[in-house]
């Protein structure tokens, strides 16, 4: 009688009939810092966060992930979804090349994930995640969970970090292989992204090289040679320095950095300074030119005062300004927080080879003027 009840109920509902797979997957799963909507340099509206999987137990044995999708406020379709070639590109430690994802048992991935809302979407409130593994007995599981909710407070908005001039926006948001978003730092019990939303602003000519024309190759590691070289870092809005340092010597351009002492600012960012703008909101900047920082802890600055000079201090292969926001005043045990300039001119994508001149020559497109948004990764603006 049930195997007749059975048949009439996949008659019934379809040939397609299956029972709903049970969300069962042996494993922890968590956002551990929940994303902050914001519009990127092409006007739309992004998130960026990061999914920790952890494959639990010992003798699970591989997970495989094969989709992962992300669903907004409960609704039947996903907002973004990934398949298993996909998530290759996106995790953290990454596979071997064309190597699928696999997670030993008792050990974590990072998927970086970066969504773009659809043109006139809301903002979500909450944000649930499936994905599906094959296990190690060619059989398959599924979570669906980890569920975090969208913050929805505006983004701080800023005013330009340096003054006029043409800059490459390097290695910027959107990019999960850079070394800002790419990099978690995990110290004294805390594992975070201090450099999530973080720019490496480096100067470029009319032409998009960062060498000043002329220059020959022997002249390269020299800090003058550089375009940007000792421009006037500035003040992004009213706030307090709450630490800086300067006396730190400048390497060589394009010469090998040694490894940093320690991943704090100390060990990193050579000469700097760290403006708070408000309570929970710091604005990091650094690789100073030795010498120029011009404040110092407690001083109260204006927007639009000289904090120092762009140079090529710290663990740097090249004199460029790093500006970074994030939630607290210590780089290490921060987390980086987006922003958002109020005013620039966006003049197009430019790579890391035209930069130097290789390959096609860059061309600045027509200028784009963008208000209250935050330049995405490798895209030449002009504040």
């Amino acid at each position: 009688m049930f195997r007749v009840l059975l048949a009439l109920l996949v008659w019934v509902c379809g040939c397609s009939f299956a029972f709903a797979q049970a969300a069962l997957a042996p494993v922890e799963a968590r956002v551990p810092f929940a994303p902050e909507a914001f519009v990127g340099s092409d006007g739309l509206m992004h998130l960026a966060y990061e999914l920790h999987i952890t494959n639990f137990y010992g003798d699970t044995g591989p997970l495989r992930p094969l989709t992962l999708k992300v669903i907004a406020d409960g609704a039947g379709s996903p907002l973004a979804s990934w398949d298993a070639g996909q998530l290759a590109q996106i995790v953290r430690p990454a596979p071997a090349e064309h190597a699928p994802v696999s997670i030993a048992a008792g050990r974590r991935t990072v998927f970086f994930i970066w969504i773009t809302l659809p043109k006139g979407m809301a903002t979500p409130h909450v944000l649930r995640h499936q994905l599906e593994f094959a296990t190690e007995k060619n059989g398959h599981t599924k979570l669906d969970g980890a569920l975090v909710q969208v913050h929805a407070e505006p983004v701080p908005l800023l005013g330009p970090p340096l003054r006029g001039g043409q800059w490459l926006a390097h290695e910027g948001p959107g990019n999960a292989h850079s070394h800002h978003w790419g990099s978690l730092v995990a110290v004294n019990g805390d594992l975070t992204i201090p450099q999530r939303y973080a720019l490496d602003l480096v100067g470029v000519d009319a032409q998009g090289h960062a060498i000043k024309p002329g220059v020959k190759d022997e002249a390269a590691p020299l800090h003058a040679s550089w375009v940007g070289y000792g421009a006037d870092v500035l003040a992004v809005a009213d706030g307090v320095v709450r630490s800086a340092r300067d006396g730190q010597e400048e390497h060589p351009a394009l010469s090998a950095q040694p490894e940093p002492a320690s991943l704090t600012a100390d060990g990193l960012f050579g000469n700097y300074v760290v403006l708070e703008l408000k309570p929970g909101v710091y604005a990091s900047y650094a690789h100073l030119q030795r010498g120029s920082v011009k404040v110092k802890p407690g001083d109260r600055v204006h927007r639009g005062d000289v904090l120092g000079r762009l140079g090529q201090s710290g663990n740097s292969a090249a004199p460029h300004l790093h500006f970074q926001l994030s939630n607290a005043a210590a780089f290490e045990g921060s987390e980086g927080i987006p922003y958002a300039f109020d005013h620039f001119d966006v003049l197009g994508p430019e790579t890391e080879a035209q930069l130097f001149g290789q390959g096609d020559p860059w061309q600045a497109a027509p200028a784009v003027h963008d208000q209250a948004q935050l330049p995405l990764s490798d895209v030449v603006i002009r504040f």
